[in-house]
């Protein structure tokens, strides 16, 4: 198979500085209300990178469930590998990849827990099946079957029939604080336009364009 001849040129879009809201968050918005439109399916679906202490990258595709000016959350279990090496390095990145719209953003910061308040509110309006499997799977460990998961999950059908699902203490969101975010549009002969989001010394969000 030869690889180097699948290309495509980049030519949908061009952006400018000028185009760009000053606010990091309001131009995410504007982009993301096109993906919803434009991405099927998971237009919320994005890569996270983590690293824990020996500075090995780990990476896996999670879905944002909501965002506004503090950050980005999605959810996991806590005892996860993301989480272990978000426990011994908070440093993440995330990234989005909306080629169909020749379009990436990528967010640089900090992962950490959100409350318990806000992860019982998520939770509870999640599928009952999807609550069950957050209480059935012990995320990210050796297992011998998929028969152990499902023999847990009638357990956890019948412990629960007669009421509500309560949030378990090993499962909840976690919120990335951006420090860095760029946005990448797709440009003709691999001129693409980036153009990145920083914080300066009184905190005030400053944007460049970056060399593709």
């Amino acid at each position: 198979m030869e690889l180097h001849n699948i290309r495509r040129n980049y030519g949908k879009a061009s952006l400018k500085i000028e185009d760009l809201d000053k606010n990091p968050f309001k131009q995410f918005d504007d982009w993301f209300k096109i993906a919803l439109k434009e991405i099927k399916p998971d237009p919320n679906s994005m890569a996270l990178a983590t690293s824990g202490t020996d500075c090995q990258p780990s990476l896996r595709t999670v879905l944002l469930k909501y965002y506004d000016e503090s950050g980005f959350v999605f959810f996991t279990n806590y005892n996860s590998k993301k989480s272990k090496q978000i426990s011994k390095n908070p440093k993440v990145a995330l990234l989005f990849t909306w080629l169909i719209l020749e379009r990436q953003v990528i967010i640089e910061g900090k992962a950490e827990k959100i409350s318990k308040a806000e992860s019982l509110k998520y939770f509870s309006s999640r599928p009952i099946g999807s609550q069950l499997g957050a209480w059935v799977s012990p995320q990210s460990s050796i297992i011998s079957s998929k028969s152990i998961l499902l023999s847990k999950l009638e357990q956890m059908k019948r412990k629960f029939k007669d009421g509500k699902i309560p949030l378990p203490d090993f499962w909840g969101g976690y919120r990335v604080i951006p420090e860095r975010i760029e946005f990448w549009q797709g440009g003709e002969n691999r001129l693409h336009d980036r153009f990145l989001y920083e914080k300066d010394n009184e905190g005030e969000w400053v944007i460049n364009r970056l060399a593709p």
